[in-house]
């Protein structure tokens, strides 16, 4: 199994020390930096699956890393985890408005930061399956799927789907055939620091169902496997 790659950039050499002792315990494989212009560069030679980004940071603080990464097509997708001392909410909004994926503030728990390292590389997981773009119209066994309108029809007729039931299908779609588990759906389309149990999950399906399929108790679309998740059929 291939181990993900994850830049860690503090100016603070014992913080580093400290996130990778616990990122190489988790299996995780680890290079750093300790100023922006460098933790850039080593983006864009060592393409990292993730990145835990201090804000105050020499030569190049990182909202600028953020702002120049953002810039780069082959970069701008890269998750990111800002970590600072900082916890003011105008910093958080910045960080999250110039691209940053979550915030994380010092001083913190390492339990909670590998937490947050691991959501965030499942999603990441998710979108790489599908290269699709949100405003792409998928069409599928009868299905579309236009992500601008926030509309699905199944054989021309419309389905009357909440916001989530949307999220919901058009996930298990753009990842046919591959098993989700309810606790990365639940990640993906409720996020990260939605409060609840996978059971809600569960629920939703069943609601998706009763819209999408001719016969609920016998779905044709939405495969249940057990102890797993769901995945969306792949046609034999």
């Amino acid at each position: 199994m291939i181990k993900s790659k994850i830049l860690v950039v503090d100016d603070e050499p014992h913080i580093v020390e400290l996130i990778r002792f616990n990122l190489v315990k988790e299996g995780y494989n680890v290079i750093s930096a300790q100023d922006g212009l460098k933790a850039y560069e080593m983006a864009a030679e060592y393409k990292p699956d993730l990145i835990i980004l201090d804000l105050m940071l020499p030569v190049m603080d990182g909202f600028e890393v953020c702002r120049q990464m953002q810039k780069n097509p082959e970069l701008s997708e890269i998750p990111i985890i800002m970590l600072t001392a900082r916890s003011e909410e105008i910093d958080k909004v910045l960080g999250l408005e110039i691209g940053a994926d979550d915030y994380i503030t010092k001083p913190f728990s390492p339990r909670e930061l590998i937490a947050r390292v691991k959501a965030r590389l499942r999603r990441a997981t998710v979108k790489q399956q599908n290269p699709d773009k949100n405003g792409q119209v998928i069409h599928i066994e009868g299905l579309t799927i236009d992500s601008d309108r926030y509309e699905a029809t199944i054989n021309g007729r419309r389905l009357d789907l909440t916001p989530k039931e949307f999220e919901l299908l058009r996930v298990l779609v753009l990842n046919k055939g591959r098993v989700l588990s309810r606790v990365l759906l639940l990640e993906n389309i409720w996020r990260y620091d939605y409060i609840g149990d996978t059971r809600t999950v569960d629920v939703h399906i069943r609601h998706l169902r009763q819209k999408l399929e001719s016969d609920p108790a016998n779905p044709v679309f939405i495969e249940t496997v057990r102890g797993v998740g769901y995945k969306f059929k792949e046609k034999s």
